[in-house]
């Protein structure tokens, strides 16, 4: 009884964790936003994006709706996006995509992690032409029909692939990818057929993978976890088969 409970509390605990953690990212999401285009989502296609995103990880309003007041504050702080690059143990390739005030404290803190993770924080352009930028819209599979028919209909505004996904909550969804330079037409394409993502990204896409075995792929995802912990990074993404 004691295991069962104190399992059902590592769960509870690891679930609220990620909560928290998608919250302060698309907070940050928000705040860039708001900060490059005004408060306006109807004005502003990158808050817009962001707002949906809130939404589709079930971001109370109350908290989206602060996030753009805080953002039209003069304190508040202004993040700049870096993309790092590094490689993990076994040689997997790694970007971490982050929002910092302090570029020297994430800096410092990543390359920490990575040396007790195993690997090394790389430098610019060491990593990066292993991926390719795509946008990523995750579209609920109950509300769209015919997927055949949409997947021909997108193929002419930018779709390269229609593929079965999982959100980070484990939902299963279709995941619409396009080249990052397709990413406005196909957002457009998507609303005038009434569909509404539950997510719209931008992914850095691996153009080929490698699998260096079961245990070895478990050292890399836990420093995939302990990056993804830090509080100035946004996501990670890596070449792991």
């Amino acid at each position: 009884m004691g295991r069962m409970f104190e399992k059902r509390k590592h769960t509870m605990f690891a679930r609220y964790d990620r909560m928290a953690k998608q919250f302060a990212r698309i907070g940050k999401d928000i705040v860039i936003a708001v900060k490059a285009g005004g408060p306006d989502p109807d004005l502003n296609p990158q808050l817009r994006r962001a707002v949906q995103n809130a939404k589709g990880v079930n971001m109370p309003k109350e908290k989206v709706d602060a996030a753009i007041k805080r953002a039209l504050g003069k304190d508040t702080a202004s993040y700049d996006e870096v993309l790092y690059e590094g490689y993990g143990p076994h040689g997997v390739a790694l970007l971490i995509d982050a929002a910092t005030d302090n570029v020297n404290r994430t800096v410092a803190n990543l390359r920490a992690v990575f040396s007790r993770g195993g690997g090394n924080l790389g430098t610019s352009g060491s990593v990066a032409f292993q991926f390719t930028k795509m946008g990523a819209f995750a579209l609920d599979p109950d509300t769209l029909g015919d997927r055949d028919e949409l997947e021909l209909d997108l193929i002419d505004e930018g779709l390269e692939s229609l593929e079965e996904g999982t959100t980070e909550d484990g939902r299963a969804v279709l995941v619409a990818r396009c080249a990052f330079a397709d990413f406005g037409q196909m957002q457009k394409a998507l609303d005038a057929r009434g569909v509404e993502p539950i997510t719209a990204e931008v992914e850095y896409v691996p153009t080929t993978t490698t699998d260096p075995g079961d245990d070895a792929a478990d050292d890399v995802l836990e420093l995939v976890g302990k990056l993804e912990a830090d509080e100035d990074v946004q996501r990670v993404f890596h070449n792991l088969a």
